[in-house]
C-alpha cells in the first residue's frame, strides 16, 4: 500500500525557474490587462456578478456537478419548482456565498485560515453532498482520493495524516503572507500546496480554486476578486489534475506552474473578452432603457437585469427597491421592446435577459 504523502515546507527550495520563466511575464501582462479593465468599471459587484455565478457552476463542475448555469438561475427565481438537480444547484449558489463571505472576512482578517474555514462552513451548507462531512474544520482522519468505490490500497494519491494538517497549513499561511520572486508562480504553488494538504474531508478543490482570486485581491494584484480559472481547468480537468499529481509522485513543480502560468494567459483572454462584452452591453442598455423608459430609475432597472438576468416580477421589485406599480409597468416595456423575453406563464411567470446569458456561458 502506497504511504500518505507530506508536502514539503514552503518556499521551495531549489526550483528550477529558468524552466518557466518564459510564461511569467506573459501571465503577469494578462493579470495587469484584465485588472485595467477592471479599474475602468465603476460597479464590477453588479456587473461581473453573472461571472461569479459562471465560476461557482464550474468550479463545482470540476468536482461532479451536472447543474448550468441557466438551471442555477431560474432555480433561484423560482426555487418551489421540483428540479432533480436540487443539490448540484444548492452547492453552486453555497459556493457563491462562500466566496461572498471569504472576501468579507478577508477585509476584516487579512487572507488567513479562519477565512479559509469560513468559506468551507458555508460551502457545505444543508442540503449538499458533504454537509455532514465537519464543515469548518479541518479533518481528523485519514482519507484517500481514488475512483469512486476504490478502496486505500487502490488510491491514486494520500494526503498526509491528519496530526499533520495544522502545520502544514500554518507554513502554508506565512507563505501567502510572504513575497516570493513572482506572484502567480506563488499562487500556482499555494493552489498545489493546498490541494496536496487537502486539509478537509469534502470541498478541497472548491476552497483551493476560491484561493486564487482571493489571493490575488489579497496581494493587490487586482482590484476587484474576480479572475477566475474554473472554465479553463474544468475543461483541461485530466491535465489539471496530471500536473498536481506529478508533484507527489516526482517533485515536479515545474510541469505544473508552466501549466497553471498557461491557464492564467489563455484564461485571463477570456475573461477579458467576456467583460469588455458585459461592459459594452451594459452601456448599450444603459442607453436603450433610458430611452423607453423615461425614468429616473434607469440604472436601477438596469442593475436589477445585471444582478438577476433570470427572475420573477417580485426579484425585480425586491433588487431595484422601485416602488410597486412602476415597476411592474417598466417590466411590461421592456418585455414589449424585447430588452428582455418571458416564458408567457402567468403563475410564477419568468422574464430573462437572453442577451447577458449568451455572453456569460
Amino acid at each position: 500500500m502506497m504511504n500518505s504523502y507530506t508536502p514539503k515546507n514552503l518556499p521551495i527550495k531549489d526550483l528550477k525557474w529558468d524552466l518557466f520563466v518564459h510564461l511569467i511575464g506573459k501571465a503577469n501582462a494578462e493579470i495587469a490587462r484584465f485588472d485595467g479593465l477592471l479599474q475602468t468599471i465603476p460597479n464590477p459587484s453588479v456587473l461581473l456578478s453573472p461571472l461569479t455565478t459562471n465560476e461557482a457552476v464550474l468550479s463545482s463542475r470540476i468536482e461532479g456537478t451536472q447543474a448550468t448555469l441557466k438551471e442555477v438561475l431560474e432555480f433561484e427565481a423560482n426555487p418551489q419548482k421540483e428540479t432533480k438537480k436540487y443539490e448540484d444547484i444548492q452547492e453552486v449558489i453555497n459556493y457563491r456565498r462562500a466566496l461572498k463571505a471569504a472576501i468579507d472576512e478577508m477585509e476584516k482578517f487579512s487572507l488567513s485560515t479562519r477565512v479559509i474555514k469560513k468559506a468551507h462552513m458555508i460551502l457545505l451548507l444543508q442540503g449538499v453532498r458533504g454537509e455532514n462531512r465537519d464543515r469548518g474544520n479541518f479533518r481528523r482522519q485519514q482519507v484517500f482520493i481514488g475512483k469512486p468505490g476504490a478502496s486505500i490500497e487502490q488510491a491514486t494519491y494520500i494526503p498526509p495524516t491528519a496530526e499533520k494538517i495544522n502545520d502544514l497549513i500554518s507554513n502554508l499561511e506565512k507563505y501567502i503572507h510572504s513575497d516570493d520572486k513572482d506572484l502567480l508562480v506563488q499562487l500556482a504553488i499555494i493552489h498545489a500546496q493546498f490541494e496536496m494538504i487537502h486539509p478537509f474531508l469534502d470541498g478541497n478543490g472548491r476552497v483551493g480554486r476560491m484561493l486564487m482570486p482571493l489571493f490575488l485581491y489579497f496581494k493587490k494584484a487586482i482590484s476587484y476578486p474576480s479572475f477566475y480559472l474554473s472554465e479553463y481547468l474544468e475543461s483541461h480537468r485530466d491535465e489539471y489534475y496530471k500536473t498536481l499529481l506529478d508533484i507527489s509522485q516526482n517533485d515536479n513543480w515545474v510541469n505544473w506552474i508552466s501549466f497553471f502560468l498557461r491557464v492564467v494567459v489563455e484564461q485571463s483572454k477570456e475573461n477579458i473578452a467576456k467583460a469588455k462584452k458585459i461592459i459594452s452591453l451594459y452601456e448599450q442598455k444603459k442607453q436603450r432603457i433610458t430611452d423607453l423608459t423615461k425614468s429616473q430609475f434607469s440604472i436601477k432597472i438596469l442593475d436589477a437585469l445585471f444582478v438577476m438576468p433570470i427572475f420573477q416580477s417580485q426579484d425585480f421589485i425586491r433588487l431595484s427597491k422601485i416602488p410597486k406599480a412602476s415597476a411592474f409597468r417598466y417590466i411590461g416595456i421592456l418585455e414589449k421592446n424585447g430588452v428582455i423575453s418571458s416564458n408567457k406563464k402567468r403563475k410564477n411567470k419568468l422574464y430573462s435577459f437572453n442577451k447577458l446569458l449568451d455572453i456569460v456561458k
